[in-house]
């Protein structure tokens, strides 16, 4: 059975009141696939990151790091 026939069959056994719910509700997931695929251009393949390639081109500490800032000190 095709899920288009098991979606008819189950819907024409449902309340009217059920109906109307699922008819907003599809009407609501439609509108959010169409702005989704709009909005949500292909997305690019990740590229592996390698660790360690800016090893030694910057220093985090400087030699007076536990030193008192001048702008602190009271004089």
């Amino acid at each position: 059975m095709s899920i288009d026939t098991e979606i008819l069959q189950t819907v024409s056994t449902m309340p009217q009141s059920l109906k109307l719910k699922l008819l907003h509700y599809a009407k609501y997931l439609m509108e959010n696939y169409a702005q989704d695929s709009l909005s949500k251009p292909e997305q690019k393949p990740v590229k592996k990151r390698r660790s360690g390639i800016l090893k030694g081109t910057f220093v985090l500490l400087a030699d007076n790091f536990d030193e008192p800032l001048e702008d602190f000190i009271i004089s």
